[in-house]
């Protein structure tokens, strides 16, 4: 967000300067056009030292994505937890789901350790869409791989496209971040937070045989 600071404008295609049309622009948002110290990294102006942060936590995700992608492979989590079955994705399955899930059931009676459908397709698209297109878009924006991977920017469009779609891809990841926080509240964060630490859970009293 200090980044997007800098330049409080976003574009399509090549290029985009002041005098270029915005799809966005942060003052629609903001009466000072930048977003507030206490959102940001550090939280008074300074360009460089955003991007210093910025780049240690990119190095952060992309490790820790490619260990995850490894365990997960290992031990088949992908394959046991997020495999999505057809029948799932009939209207009449998806509508039932989404009932219970307005009625704050959040598990299958006969399987409560399984995901729901609404789980394995937003696990499955943060895991497999949304981070990839963060890290790929993050680095068609790097001058050096523009040098190493030319075409890499030509995938997305221009270097203006690509830093669109980061900051549309963070967005994202945030609300994505801000529903999964309050549904954890909603399914009794002591006993999910707990099985996050220490991967026991114990199965809801409602739901227990």
């Amino acid at each position: 967000l200090m980044i997007l600071n800098a330049h409080g404008q976003l574009y399509w295609g090549e290029y985009g300067a002041n005098y270029d049309q915005p799809w966005f622009k942060l003052i629609w948002f903001f009466d000072t056009a930048r977003v507030p110290g206490w959102l940001t990294i550090p939280s008074t102006y300074n360009l460089a030292m955003a991007r210093r942060w910025h780049l240690f936590f990119a190095l952060v995700l992309g490790f820790a994505l490619l260990a995850y992608m490894i365990v997960s492979l290992l031990n088949r989590h992908f394959q046991r937890d997020l495999r999505i079955a057809r029948s799932e994705l009939s209207r009449g399955h998806l509508i039932a789901d989404f009932k219970s899930h307005l009625a704050l059931r959040f598990h299958d009676p006969e399987n409560p350790r399984a995901y729901n459908i609404f789980q394995k397709l937003s696990y499955a698209g943060v895991i497999f869409v949304l981070l990839p297109l963060m890290i790929f878009t993050g680095l068609a924006m790097s001058p050096g791989m523009n040098a190493a991977w030319p075409w890499l920017l030509d995938v997305f469009g221009g270097r203006q496209s690509a830093r669109s779609i980061h900051f549309i891809v963070t967005m994202l990841l945030v609300l994505f971040i801000i529903v999964h926080l309050a549904l954890v509240i909603l399914a009794g964060p002591l006993n999910e937070v707990r099985s996050m630490l220490t991967g026991k859970w114990r199965v809801p009293r409602e739901e227990d045989a």
